[in-house]
């Protein structure tokens, strides 16, 4: 059975940092995507940073690029979002999500069949 556990959100400042972290188990795949996306109250959920676990290329929102920064660490089968230069429009609720047998990762929310529970991240101004 796949499982995710999801790990670092919290409450900073703006301007401040996070880091997220995912810990998937319970798949024997070599290929897999795993992504980070996001839900506010009241907002539509919308995709923050994916990875494939083989070669490609990672996806970003247009919101994150330039201070999110989705990374893996294949042996402890975790992935991690650095969140830098955080605003309160980033708060919300956070969700990792995989989906295996792939290595086009793109940012649809429709193609990621497990999701973990979410942690919550809240910035204040």
């Amino acid at each position: 059975q796949v499982r995710l556990a999801e790990s670092g959100g919290g409450s900073v400042r703006a301007g401040g940092s996070l880091r997220l972290s995912c810990g998937v188990v319970g798949y024997s795949y070599s290929s897999f995507c795993l992504a980070w996306f996001r839900q506010a109250p009241g907002r539509e959920r919308e995709g923050v940073a994916s990875i494939p676990s083989i070669g490609g290329r990672n996806y970003y929102g247009d919101f994150a690029n330039g201070r999110f920064t989705i990374s893996q660490d294949s042996a402890e089968r975790t992935a991690h979002l650095q969140m830098n230069s955080l605003e309160p429009e980033d708060t919300a609720m956070y969700y990792c999500a995989v989906d295996f047998g792939r290595t086009v990762c793109r940012l649809n929310a429709d193609e990621f069949l497990y999701w973990g529970q979410g942690t919550q991240v809240t910035v204040s101004s």
